[in-house]
């Protein structure tokens, strides 16, 4: 039995620094500005010892209690089949029957959902934020460096975005030794300072963090918004749950990430208490005048890390939520044979960086930047704990006061962030929740739209057991090959197949009728892929199942069922798929919000690439449909 044990630590530790690399990126590069802004949010704070002693214990308690106890421990036990983010919570409370509570899960799923659309803002502001705070290093080695800033940020940013189409494959195997460096001198830098100042130590103390709030209440609340930016990265650990697993995860925290940032938290007290003026930015007064640039450098390439783990949240958050039926279809590349979390979506990317570097260029510093941080992150995190609650009592069937009592304790402190960040609203806190009002748009407008497209084409619609038995009344000329139609709705004949029968008057020797069904599940086993019925007179009713992070790749699926009474040459078939054009007959806000899915229908990427279709074999039919 030695062996197994031997290589599953070897599995461990190597599942640990990927972990590092890309889990802990946001979260481990939070001691750049979290705790400068904690005194600069609180205008007029004292940079004393009281004062100092009174955040590094918020500081400590923050990440015990929400990274260690409560994503850690409680809400990473919420995995929706591996994978975890708050759009696979939400995914496990999705009504499966009729019930009188049935209106309650909605809006607890349409709570999920302004989560999910929060993220995006998130996934804007994180890379500006980070990548800026570490080039801002640079004017501290060196007054020259000033002018150029935002220069400099933005090139980063431009290239950061512009080699995603690569994949992170390559670039992946060299995160998690960057950032064991890079957590390894937050240590050092933290050491460094406390061995002045050992009692330092003492501000682990709850009651240091009670008399600061207690000794001057308005301070302490302006403070606590800034405080909070030392667990921002804490969605991430949950989020990225799937890519890595809950062990590697906690030991990453556990044993590395939570020591060097508490270390390095408590040196930059240490040394604020010696000298007060290094507030101005206490994380780059640490090291001796020569370590400046190099620690630049490497607080450089820390934050492009961290930068890189949220854009590839927002392509899986993206990826999810096309599954799930919240997003139109867009093109999305697969970046790794081996791995299919790595994807690049060209749409989302682009996007993304327009929104990074408007952000550097309109708000100059990161400082400016961090009152639009934190609000989003804040509100996703309460939106979590509520979710939460109902996972404790359904899934898990814990007692009402066990999963109370619990909720309680963690909404205590979720809310006193979220009321500590709203009142960044004007300041620049707006921009994050004016993203995610957006998105929350995008996403439910499709929804609906999509829901109400499907109900006018059934409309019409045809049982096909009725369409076959005219087929065996009054039969038609068939050709020789086998015929593909796509539709969601199984045991209905396709519009597509009602089209092309009276345009061309002919059938295909074997027609195979597939719908594609997403689960609320992460992943379907190959097993559990497919169903197959024979309907008789040549047809054949297919459908496939995927979870919300598969491929849908259509061709290899069918080629992949074992049936004996069904074969699939992929050479020697012709794809159908419909296309529909929405004529738009609403009123009022339904006619605005019937424009706004018209224009994403449009603009949709094509089912051919989405379904992975041969496009030489393909042939799409057109329909107009009011709404």
């Amino acid at each position: 039995m030695a062996p197994p044990k031997k290589r599953g630590k070897r599995y461990l530790l190597m599942m640990s620094v990927g972990a590092l690399g890309i889990v802990y990126g946001d979260i481990g590069t939070s001691p750049l500005y979290a705790f400068r802004e904690s005194f600069r949010a609180a205008e007029g704070l004292a940079v004393d010892r009281s004062s100092v002693f009174g955040i590094l214990s918020l500081t400590f308690w923050a990440l015990v209690l929400v990274v260690s106890i409560k994503y850690l421990i409680f809400v990473m036990r919420a995995d929706n089949h591996g994978e975890g983010g708050v759009l696979a919570l939400t995914a496990l409370i999705v009504p499966r029957r009729k019930t009188p509570t049935v209106g309650l899960r909605w809006a607890l799923i349409l709570l999920g959902l302004f989560g999910t659309a929060l993220l995006y803002g998130d996934g804007m502001i994180t890379p500006a934020i980070s990548v800026l705070s570490a080039v801002e290093g640079l004017s501290v080695a060196t007054p020259a460096f000033e002018p150029y800033v935002i220069p400099i940020a933005v090139v980063i940013l431009v290239a950061l975005f512009s080699i995603q189409r690569a994949g992170t494959a390559t670039v992946g195997a060299i995160f998690g030794p960057v950032m064991i460096v890079w957590f390894t001198v937050l240590a050092l830098l933290g050491i460094s300072h406390v061995v002045q100042d050992p009692g330092i130590l003492a501000a682990v103390n709850p009651a240091h963090g009670a008399r600061f709030i207690g000794s001057n209440p308005r301070l302490a609340f302006l403070a606590l918004g800034s405080v909070f930016l030392v667990v921002t990265g804490s969605e991430s650990l949950y989020a990225d749950m799937g890519h890595f697993g809950k062990r590697p995860i906690r030991f990453g925290w556990y044993i590395v990430v939570f020591p060097a940032l508490l270390l390095n938290y408590f040196g930059q007290g240490a040394m604020l208490i010696a000298d007060p003026s290094a507030a101005d930015n206490p994380f780059f007064r640490m090291p001796p005048g020569w370590a400046v640039l190099p620690l630049a450098i490497l607080a450089m390439m820390a934050t492009v890390i961290a930068s890189q783990a949220l854009i590839s949240g927002v392509y899986s958050l993206t990826m999810q939520a096309v599954q799930l039926g919240y997003l139109p279809r867009f093109d999305i590349d697969h970046t790794s044979p081996r791995e299919i979390g790595q994807i690049y979506i060209g749409t989302i990317n682009w996007g993304l960086m327009v929104a990074c570097v408007g952000l550097v260029i309109a708000f100059g510093t990161s400082s400016n930047l961090a009152a639009a941080y934190g609000v989003a992150v804040t509100t996703t995190m309460v939106i979590t704990t509520i979710l939460l609650y109902f996972v404790m009592r359904e899934r898990w069937q814990w007692s009402a006061w066990v999963a109370g009592s619990l909720t309680a304790l963690f909404l205590v402190v979720d809310l006193a962030f979220f009321s500590a960040n709203i009142v960044k609203v004007p300041a620049g806190g707006w921009f994050p929740l004016v993203v995610g009002a957006v998105m929350f748009t995008v996403m439910t407008t499709w929804k609906t739209g999509r829901r109400r497209l499907t109900a006018a084409l059934k409309r019409g619609e045809l049982p096909i057991e009725r369409f076959i038995g005219s087929i065996t009344l009054h039969p038609q000329v068939r050709v020789p090959g086998t015929a593909v139609y796509l539709f969601p709705d199984p045991g209905i004949t396709p519009p597509a197949l009602l089209a092309n029968l009276r345009h061309n008057e002919v059938l295909h020797e074997t027609v195979v009728l597939v719908a594609v069904q997403t689960s609320t599940v992460p992943r379907v086993p190959q097993v559990r892929r497919s169903t197959v019925h024979d309907l008789g007179e040549g047809f054949v009713q297919v459908v496939l199942h995927f979870g919300f992070m598969d491929e849908p790749d259509v061709p290899k699926a069918l080629a992949n069922i074992v049936d004996p009474e069904f074969g699939f040459d992929p050479d020697d078939s012709t794809f159908f798929i419909g296309r529909e054009t929405i004529i738009n007959r609403g009123k009022g806000i339904d006619r605005a919000r019937a424009a706004l899915y018209a224009l994403m229908h449009r603009n949709a990427s094509s089912p051919v690439q989405f379904f992975s279709l041969p496009p030489g074999q393909v042939i799409e039919i057109g329909k107009q449909v009011a709404l």
